[in-house]
């Protein structure tokens, strides 16, 4: 364990990552915004994943582990993080990604074979089952020689989360140094790790901001449940003390949309717009969601979420670029 009480930890990404203020959507919208930028922990290995595998490939490196076996969809960010770490770091990695198997590597796609990732394709009617094909493509390795370990979706495990804890103590200290406070703080909620793993730094640290998570699939009961599997876990395996369970948090659903990773012309507006007042790129599948709906909320009432808000940019850009043929629209002149 370390001085705070989490478990070893594998120094990984570029950090502190910067929290900058954007002066004129906080005029426009009559708050105090600011952002976290984890799209900056490092160019290959950007956004909030790296935080995760820190903890992570730090147990894997103790077990001998010499092959990183994980999953997620085609253009999975934590795929491609966890590919670049293992190439980093002299591993292997299997990545099993739902989908057809790929003729053409946009995205991160590309990362992920130029980095000599193995890619396990499986069909969306497999991915339930996407833990028991992990642990055959592991058996599989070890019946080769190698030694796997293996990461869940997102790395949203209670040890993964303490990515997230160590970012409470990170921001802590960059408010005491520059003098800031904030309200809330608001993120995307894809497979509820970063949740989690903010809840336990509240508790640990005595975080005093609201956390608001806005989920970009599924709904505030799925990741109520799954939260709350995270941090008992954190509890039982890890002995954190971590308080309580989700309902610390606040999920606001409604901004979904079409599905994960799908985008309608409102939010690929907001992404432009967002893009050309304040030089801030979105990605589509997370932060942009998640931002969306934080536009469209205090839009609704500037008072939702308190006079000083911070919202987390979790990364995940590279899948812009596949994007393009449905962004031409917005890019006009």
């Amino acid at each position: 364990m370390t001085g705070d009480g989490l478990p070893p930890r594998l120094s990984l990404a570029h950090l502190p990552t910067p929290i900058e203020r954007l002066p004129r959507l906080s005029e426009r919208l009559g708050v105090e915004l600011f952002v976290k930028r984890d799209d900056l922990t490092g160019f290959l290995t950007s956004g909030n994943k790296v935080r995760k595998l820190e903890f992570l490939v730090a147990e894997a490196l103790a077990e001998k582990c010499d092959t990183l076996v994980t999953c997620g969809a085609l253009q999975s960010n934590h795929a491609r993080t966890t590919a670049v770490v293992a190439c980093r770091l002299g591993l292997k990695s299997v990545l099993v990604l739902r989908g057809e198997p790929p003729t053409a590597y946009p995205g991160n796609l590309l990362i992920n074979r130029m980095v000599g990732a193995k890619i396990h394709s499986i069909d969306p009617e497999a991915w339930p089952r996407r833990a028991e094909i992990m642990e055959e493509v592991a058996e599989e390795l070890r019946a080769s020689g190698r030694r796997p370990y293996l990461i869940p979706e997102g790395g949203s495990n209670a040890l993964g989360a303490c990515g997230y804890a160590h970012w409470v103590a990170e921001v802590m200290g960059q408010c005491e140094r520059d003098g800031l406070s904030f309200d809330s703080v608001i993120h995307a909620v894809g497979s509820g790790g970063t949740s989690a793993g903010l809840l336990m730094g509240q508790a640990l640290y005595g975080f005093r901001p609201a956390v608001v998570g806005i989920p970009v699939c599924d709904d505030a009961e799925t990741f109520t449940r799954i939260v709350g599997s995270i941090l008992e876990e954190a509890r039982v395996h890890l002995g954190l003390n971590v308080g309580g369970g989700p309902e610390a948090m606040e999920l606001v659903d409604g901004y979904v949309g079409e599905g994960y990773g799908k985008n309608r012309p409102v939010e690929w507006s907001a992404f432009v717009d967002v893009a050309r007042t304040e030089g801030l790129l979105l990605d589509p599948v997370y932060t942009g969601k998640a931002f969306f709906g934080l536009l469209k909320e205090l839009e609704s009432d500037p008072a939702r979420f308190g006079r000083r808000i911070l919202f987390i940019h979790t990364g995940g850009l590279f899948a812009l670029f596949p994007k393009e043929p449905e962004l031409r629209e917005w890019l006009r002149d």
